[in-house]
């Protein structure tokens, strides 16, 4: 399974972007999806999630409200919108998959079993 996050850039405070996490390999529609962010010299948290039921969603509290996290079946494609950025919000964002996570594990980096590069983004005031 391979997975291709991009999106990332520079933006103002107050600004949009859109990341994208291709995947490849195996069927798509069965996996649950994530995004994860590290920023420098901090761990790496859990912002997003989407269960492979397609519906359940769960979000960081730092970003809910603000990013939306969805997914293209068609295009094997899942995405992160993020709205009304912050100078907190950046980090390099990281796309995971997992095909047989439990929902209560859906938070926790650990227990997705692939990984794509991460993509920067970086807010400005």
């Amino acid at each position: 399974v391979q997975l291709q996050a991009s999106g990332g850039g520079a933006v103002q405070v107050g600004g949009s972007l859109r990341l994208s996490c291709a995947v490849s390999g195996r069927t798509f529609r069965q996996s649950t999806m994530a995004w994860f962010r590290q920023a420098p010299g901090e761990q790496r948290e859990f912002v997003a999630a989407l269960f492979r039921n397609g519906v359940s969603t769960h979000y960081a509290d730092s970003v809910k409200g603000r990013f939306t996290i969805f997914r293209d079946n068609a295009k094997n494609t899942m995405y992160l919108q993020m709205n009304s950025l912050k100078p907190e919000d950046t980090a390099v964002y990281y796309c995971a998959a997992d095909f047989s996570l439990i929902l209560s594990s859906i938070r926790t980096s650990s227990a997705y079993d692939f990984w794509g590069k991460g993509t920067l983004v970086t807010v400005s005031s």
